[in-house]
């Protein structure tokens, strides 16, 4: 027979992984998935000591995402097949702790996955406060843009109308604020747009959604329709938060809005989420319920000194020496959780 100490200790060991380390909710291990699936997980202690930061990664991949907090809450896209994701944990002392789940990714789901518990602001295209100004980072020209509400075409019945005028390939930006949450991490941009004959004056049709952190940094999440390219593009910071340079980075998702059907609505769906350090993770894109993944990490942080809000862009760039493309935007949500 066993000591009592001896008994003691054998429990003790085998109790040990209950309330340190890694514990993985979702998605147990085992089970099978579609992409994207929710992590769920929380590591209050690693090796006894106070948990810095976690992170996540799959298989072999020399990427983690990292999350500045004791729980992880977040959508992860993957392949199909056979996977293991790799969920750490560091202590404030070095200590490392993982949890791997084995898992079987039966495939892409066909629209995107918003949870239950998510904050969604419907019908941003109705708000009053829209405005506009000319984008001096497009083209050699000028533009001048007008909106307004209109019941045709809408989906809705009541759509906004972009008419931008330019010359020499420039832009027009119209943007709105919609709210000013600085907590939230992920977002899914998801908007019902109608172009007409003039769509092959559009060069460009990007839609962006910034957002002020509890840090008072402004995350840009830039996307745009990129018909030079024919790419879905998203904006990188190269720079610093205090002295940054915003760049477009070409992915490899294909886009060009002058190969949408003219005359018709396009559903176009944007997943996207940051991390606290303003690091943004370009997920997938929908456009016509057809997805294509993005799965990019970059940093979007920007001191901008803005105070906190929500703020959403709706840009159209010119093609050529002049002209003036008519754009309509319907049933605009972004959630957000």
């Amino acid at each position: 027979m066993k000591t009592l100490p001896q008994v003691f200790l054998i429990l003790s060991a085998i109790a040990a992984p209950a309330f340190a380390g890694v514990t993985v909710s979702s998605p147990t291990n085992g089970s099978e998935v579609s992409s994207p699936f929710t992590l769920s997980a929380i590591a209050p202690t690693c090796s006894a000591q106070r948990v810095a930061a976690m992170g996540y990664s799959l298989d072999d991949s020399s990427e983690t995402t990292i999350v500045r907090d004791t729980a992880v809450q977040a959508p992860v896209i993957s392949a199909s097949g056979s996977h293991t994701l790799h969920v750490k944990a560091w202590g404030n002392r070095g200590a490392v702790c993982v949890t791997d789940i084995a898992l079987n990714v039966a495939g892409h789901a066909s629209a995107p996955v918003i949870p239950a518990n998510a904050i969604s602001v419907s019908g941003i295209q109705t708000l009053s406060n829209w405005n506009g100004a000319n984008d001096s980072a497009t083209g050699a020209g000028m533009s001048l843009g007008n909106t307004g509400m209109t019941n045709s075409p809408s989906q809705s019945g009541h759509s906004r109308q972009f008419t931008t005028a330019f010359t020499n390939h420039s832009g027009h930006r119209y943007y709105a604020s919609f709210g000013d949450d600085t907590d939230s991490k992920n977002f899914l941009y998801d908007a019902w747009i109608y172009l007409d004959g003039s769509s092959q004056q559009i060069g460009n049709l990007e839609m962006d959604m910034n957002q002020v952190m509890p840090n008072g940094e402004t995350v840009i999440f830039g996307f745009q329709c990129d018909g030079y390219t024919s790419t879905w593009d998203y904006t990188v910071n190269k720079g610093t938060p205090s002295h940054p340079s915003d760049h477009w980075v070409h992915s490899q998702a294909s886009c060009n809005v002058r190969s949408w059907t003219p005359n018709a609505w396009h559903h176009v769906q944007i997943s996207y989420s940051r991390d606290d350090s303003g690091n943004v993770n370009y997920q997938a894109v929908w456009l016509d319920n057809t997805r294509q993944d993005i799965n990019a990490t970059v940093p979007s942080s920007f001191a901008l000194g803005w105070t906190p809000t929500l703020l959403t862009n709706f840009q159209v760039d010119g093609l050529g020496e002049r002209g003036a493309p008519v754009v309509y935007l319907d049933n605009l949500v972004v959630y957000r959780w």
